[in-house]
């Protein structure tokens, strides 16, 4: 059969048969004329669109959806404007290892390289950020495109791919021919590799257990669960990837975020056998790189990741394990734990740790934030989905809410604001049934706070808790360290944000004491509108034990 007597069809149409074969349920996007037959096409399949009212806020719902199902979120943005305004969401994949595809409008192919109108070189915007960046200029290698940018952003270390689509390129009639699917390898662990980590863990008087990173799904997660009960393990969680193991369980001892336990950072440095599964370690998990060694850590380090070049950057692992979370937690239900395990009651210590760590609060104003997080994580169904981006307000949801279920924090490690009202908006489609909160700072709420129309557009019942201290927070609190009183730059003047819900047909309240949140909380539900709740915080109570009055009398110290 030659091409000419193969049905024709449009590259555009061809791109979106190709997303409907590698399982794409929802796109996010802004519209743009450079796409535009893209979006006929969708039209065509009835492939639904979730329509957003900023590229960023596109970009960062497909990258929680990412997130969220290890499935690669989808995104199309406009050329120029429309692709830098997407660049927050590519960061926040590039930092996170979470897969995403973002498709960019661009101009004509016969205009490139004059300086065209909104002409952008892409390879060159993002080629630091992406694992793969490419333009489509035959059409009829579309589908090939996609099915790579699928199978590059999924493997390995997830992360983000871009590829520009020139808008005479899409209209070009091409012969129809189908593609399969894209195939991700899952590498799984040598007998030799697991052989040598039933060794490791025989030898050990005081061993941890670290997760991290992406790709773990809920068989992946419960065999770890199995794991950490048989060996009787302490078990720890990097910087929000909390998730990863049930707050509840005994062995459970805590988080490796800002603010981290001081008994649990003690517990790390103090260990003789540290196994890192998943994750990467990175700044902020690490302390800012002083909770091991560089490069050799002083106690035996067993680094489990499925990117081989990670070995070695930062960390020499005494036993690296090129697989991926899903293939070597399977793997762990081959060893077996010994009869008598020394470290018993430092796992039991471990756990009272964080409990009592999680539990403990210093009073902190009119509304008293940890004991709001008490209340949510009391009160919430355990399977409540918390989406957050950056801020100070944040170290009370990592210390007090208690996680339990997979994938019930949606929040990026690149810590970038704007994050919060975008992932929620893209949870609540992915998981109607869900409740699905935002919690936000002031200033974080506005970054990206104009997809709260997106939810009433859509009639999603998401409930946003901003938290108002009237400032940059975070900055505020590294100005006052730095240069104690010469406050600059860092104030707000803020809209009243129940009436900004009110202004969408969504519900609104304000909270300005502790006792009020509950009743507030329930009529946000009861509403089964989208909902904001302005909480007004005392903005002298900077963190869960810290204020800006206690850090301004220290006075400065060195940046």
């Amino acid at each position: 059969m030659t091409a000419h007597s193969l049905l024709q069809t449009s590259a555009a149409r061809a791109l979106v048969d190709q997303l409907v074969v590698c399982g794409v349920e929802r796109v996010f996007c802004v519209p743009g004329e450079s796409y535009l037959p893209v979006l006929d096409a969708c039209y065509e399949w009835n492939l639904p669109l979730t329509v957003c009212r900023n590229e960023g806020g596109a970009a960062m719902m497909a990258e929680a959806y990412g997130k969220a199902t290890g499935k690669a979120g989808v995104c199309f943005v406009t050329r120029g404007p429309g692709a830098a305004n997407a660049f927050a969401g590519v960061h926040v994949a590039q930092h996170d290892s979470t897969p995403m595809i973002l498709f960019i409008g661009q101009v004509e192919r016969f205009v490139r390289d004059r300086g065209a109108f909104q002409e952008v070189d892409y390879r060159a915007m993002f080629g630091g950020h992406a694992k793969w960046v490419a333009e489509v200029n035959e059409g009829a290698r579309i589908k090939e495109y996609v099915q790579r940018a699928f199978g590059v952003a999924c493997a390995g270390r997830p992360g983000p791919v871009v590829l520009s689509l020139p808008k005479d390129m899409l209209e070009e009639r091409i012969a129809e021919r189908p593609y399969p699917a894209h195939v991700v390898a899952d590498t799984a662990p040598g007998a030799a590799e697991m052989a040598e980590l039933q060794r490791l863990l025989e030898r050990a008087q005081r061993p941890l257990l670290v997760l991290g990173g992406t790709r773990w799904d809920a068989r992946a997660r419960r065999a770890a669960h199995e794991f950490a009960t048989a060996y009787d393990l302490p078990v720890a969680t990097s910087y929000r990837r909390l998730p990863l193991f049930d707050a509840l369980d005994p062995h459970y001892a805590g988080d490796l975020g800002l603010n981290a336990n001081p008994a649990l950072v003690k517990r790390v440095q103090e260990s003789d056998l540290l196994i890192l599964a998943g994750g990467r370690l990175g700044e902020i998990a690490s302390q800012s790189y002083q909770l091991l060694d560089i490069p050799k850590p002083r106690m035996t380090f067993v680094h489990v990741y499925p990117e081989a070049e990670e070995f070695g950057r930062v960390y020499a692992p005494d036993l690296a394990i090129h697989a991926s979370p899903n293939a070597f937690a399977a793997a762990l239900a081959a060893l077996r734990a010994p009869r008598a395990i020394p470290w018993r009651e430092e796992t039991q210590r471990a756990h009272e740790e964080y409990l009592r760590f999680s539990s403990t609060a210093e009073p902190s104003g009119e509304v008293d934030l940890a004991r709001v997080m008490m209340w949510l994580s009391d009160n919430l169904p355990k399977d409540a989905i918390v989406c957050n981006g950056a801020g100070n307000y944040a170290s009370w949801i990592h210390r007090y809410y208690r996680f339990c279920g997979l994938a019930t924090h949606i929040a990026p490690t690149s810590a970038t604001m704007g994050y919060g009202v975008p992932a929620a908006v893209a949870m609540q489609q992915v998981f109607p049934h869900r409740l699905v909160l935002s919690i936000a700072g002031d200033g974080d709420f506005l970054m990206n706070g104009q997809e709260f129309a997106t939810a009433a557009q859509y009639g999603l019942p998401i409930v946003a808790i901003v938290c108002d201290n009237a400032s940059y927070g975070t900055i505020r609190m590294h100005q006052e360290r730095h240069f104690p009183g010469r406050v600059i730059g860092t104030e707000l003047k803020n809209p009243d944000f129940a009436a900004f819900a009110r202004a969408f047909g969504g519900f609104g309240a304000i909270v300005e004491r502790t006792a009020e949140f509950a009743e507030a909380f329930g009529a946000a539900r009861a509403s089964k509108l989208p909902a904001i709740l302005h909480v007004k915080m005392d903005p002298d109570r900077i963190t869960p034990t810290a204020s800006l009055a206690a850090i301004r009398a220290a006075g400065p110290s060195k940046l």
